[in-house]
């Protein structure tokens, strides 16, 4: 019987797109800056400036996960980032309305998250993770989760990949049977 491929619950700004960065860094390290309007992006706002690496898509590719979009982009990570990065189309996590004033000052995603994985292993990358919500995910998850944070004036780093090769290795990553999404 082979084991399914850990989940990676993939967030955009932070991890791919290194917001808090300085342009002539990320330009420096490979990064191409591109203008983007996503779905619902509201007139008159100005389009968003977005930083992505293109080789980020085959290390994604090849850390051993079945990648899913962890992200306030939604399906729109596939029109606007999977391109760039060279990714298949990804399912995408269905966020309810976010309480942004949780009493155990859990992030907005970590239940959904916890949820969606359904005792099945994960690790999440993501800007925005704390001890509030590693605390929360080992208390609530049956199986075992990896919550990543990523600075986002780096994005994802050599070693950001290097942990999350061993972590899905560690989880037996590599299998392809009954790798159907089962999330929402």
């Amino acid at each position: 019987m082979t084991v399914p491929r850990p989940i990676l619950f993939l967030d955009v700004d932070g991890p791919l797109n290194p917001w808090r960065a300085d342009q002539e860094r990320t330009e420096r390290a490979g990064y191409r800056t591109l203008t983007m309007r996503p779905t619902g992006w509201e007139l008159p706002a100005p389009p968003l400036l977005v930083r992505l690496d293109p080789r980020h898509g085959p290390l994604l590719l090849g850390l051993g996960f079945r990648l899913v979009w962890a992200t306030t982009w939604k399906a729109d990570a596939n029109t606007w980032i999977a391109p760039v990065l060279g990714l298949p189309d990804l399912p995408d996590v269905e966020w309810p309305l976010p309480d942004l004033d949780d009493p155990e000052e859990v992030h907005w995603k970590t239940r959904r998250l916890v949820d969606v994985a359904a005792g099945r292993p994960f690790a999440w990358v993501d800007d925005q993770i704390s001890a509030h919500d590693r605390d929360w995910v080992a208390l609530h998850h049956a199986g075992r989760a990896l919550l990543h944070r990523v600075d986002p004036a780096l994005g994802l780093l050599p070693d950001d990949f290097g942990t999350l090769r061993e972590w899905a290795a560690d989880q037996g990553g590599g299998g392809q049977a009954d790798d159907r999404w089962r999330g929402g």
